[in-house]
């Protein structure tokens, strides 16, 4: 038990330490993104400033929230940061989200969702490999991308993706553009 305490506060230092880094960068003016499904709107702001606005976007085809489990079509609310970037998707670009993070392994502890023993193997994945497994039961490859071959029309009118967020083929490019890894991602 004092053990996993001990894991998990270093494992809190370690990922508040960067946050606190980004708010500081993004008052300086870093770039970082807002989704907000009520106005079908992916904004991207330098520091407070908004410098991009993609609408239409679409999310889950069960919306937002901030509770989420694999296969339910649910996009996870919350903050996170782009730690992959595939290039080569057949989404055009997936921007990779850390999910889920430590936030939503807590949150998943707390609810009952995860084990302790299910716990304690996210958190040694954590440490070890310095990103989120993507084999538990919250689900997994959430992201930003493009449409790749499906039908512009569809994604005008509906929320079509299995929990992703996603932006027409021309906007992920430009959007790719604007990020890197670390980049913030505000859902909500």
């Amino acid at each position: 038990m004092t053990g996993r305490i001990v894991i998990g506060l270093i494992l809190s230092l370690l990922l508040i330490l960067p946050s606190t880094g980004q708010a500081v960068a993004n008052q300086r003016g870093a770039v970082w993104l807002l989704v907000d499904e009520a106005s079908s709107t992916l904004r991207v702001y330098r520091g407070e400033r908004e410098i991009e606005r993609f609408h239409p976007i679409s999310v889950g085809r069960r919306g937002v929230s901030q509770a989420r489990l694999r296969g339910d079509m649910k996009t996870p609310a919350g903050e996170f940061r782009i730690n992959w970037i595939n290039r080569d998707s057949h989404f055009n670009i997936f921007l990779g989200l850390d999910y889920p993070n430590l936030d939503n392994a807590r949150q998943a502890l707390q609810s009952g969702v995860f084990s302790e023993v299910e716990f304690d193997r996210y958190l040694a994945y954590y440490r070890r490999h310095g990103a989120p497994p993507q084999d538990t039961v919250l689900g997994s490859n959430i992201g930003i991308h493009g449409l790749g071959k499906a039908d512009p029309s569809i994604h005008e009118q509906f929320n079509w993706t299995e929990g992703c967020v996603a932006v027409t083929n021309a906007q992920i490019e430009r959007l790719a553009d604007l990020v890197q890894l670390g980049t913030r991602v505000i859902i909500r």
